[in-house]
């Protein structure tokens, strides 16, 4: 006679495979980890364009503002592939940059600093590099903590 295998929680893994971890709960852990790195994202991003100094703190403060895009995109969809989120996140980057060919973002950052925050204000094609480096540094940490989460949630 063999033994069976003690029971598992099931708010742990899923139903009928013991070696996947609840989608549930790696969702939830996820998109705390979404926040958290949000919120860093926007301090560091915001210290880097108030504080930043050089030819490296534009290039820096774009990556960042690409990689906070990702993040958002990554919290309000957390179970999309890190390739999909980072394609739709250096869409929205690059229709923003495209969007300050129109004159429109200049206007609104005349009349709320915010604005200028969010859309920039002047087209600069050495933006979209620097949106694209940091979509693809973000998606590969990411796709590496997705990774490490559903190992990290089986032991």
């Amino acid at each position: 006679m063999t033994p069976t295998p003690a029971p598992v929680p099931s708010d742990t893994l899923r139903q009928g495979s013991p070696a996947s971890p609840d989608p549930l709960a790696t969702t939830r852990v996820r998109r705390a980890a979404l926040a958290a790195a949000s919120a860093a994202t926007v301090a560091l991003g915001l210290a880097v364009h108030f504080r930043g100094e050089g030819a490296a703190a534009d290039p820096a403060a774009d990556a960042l503002y690409a990689v906070l895009i990702y993040l958002l995109v990554a919290l309000l969809r957390p179970r999309l592939h890190s390739v999909l989120t980072g394609a739709l996140a250096l869409a929205f980057c690059v229709a923003i940059e495209l969007f300050q060919l129109t004159g429109v973002p200049q206007m609104l950052s005349d009349i709320t600093p915010l604005a200028r925050l969010v859309f920039g204000t002047t087209f600069v094609p050495a933006d979209l590099l620097s949106y694209a480096a940091g979509v693809v540094v973000i998606a590969s940490i990411d796709q590496a903590f997705r990774r490490n989460l559903r190992h990290g949630l089986n032991s």
